[in-house]
């Protein structure tokens, strides 16, 4: 049994339009912005959280749940780039911006778009952009909050 390795194998895209968040075509991932780089290693947060319900009854004499709704605590950690390209995620993920969030997990970061690759793809509104506090030896970095405005497709499938 050998254990999967997540260093070089996710990538971020950041779309304006989709057609089909269950199935996002290689053109428009391909059209899409690539944040990847410019992401910091531990800066992708997509946490779920599940709600419970209470499903127990005055009779009960134990304490009985089911799920109840989802939801995503969504943040994003970016270096600042010095050029126009390099600075695209600070000058693109303003506040009330919407758009579409797809991560890649599991395949080198160097392989394209394909056909059949399995994604995440989130519809977001970007929060007010947090300029991170300065430290010595470390890049220029700034989080970019998101808001889930609609249920993701947490297991879509390139078309």
């Amino acid at each position: 049994m050998a254990d999967l390795i997540s260093d070089g194998k996710t990538r971020v895209a950041w779309l304006s339009t989709v057609a089909n968040i269950n199935a996002p075509t290689v053109a428009e991932l391909t059209a899409g912005a690539d944040y990847t780089k410019r992401i910091t290693p531990d800066g992708l947060k997509l946490d779920p959280s599940t709600a419970d319900v209470d499903t127990s009854s005055l009779a009960s004499t134990f304490d009985t749940k089911t799920t109840g709704r989802v939801g995503f605590d969504v943040e994003l950690t970016f270096k600042r780039g010095d050029t126009v390209q390099d600075d695209a995620p600070f000058t693109t993920l303003k506040y009330g911006v919407s758009g579409f969030l797809v991560v890649r997990r599991g395949i080198a970061y160097a392989t394209g778009w394909t056909t059949g690759q399995k994604c995440e793809v989130y519809p977001i509104t970007c929060g007010e952009p947090q300029n991170s506090s300065p430290a010595a030896n470390e890049v220029m970095k700034f989080v970019s909050p998101m808001k889930v405005t609609d249920a993701p497709a947490t297991s879509a499938t390139v078309a």
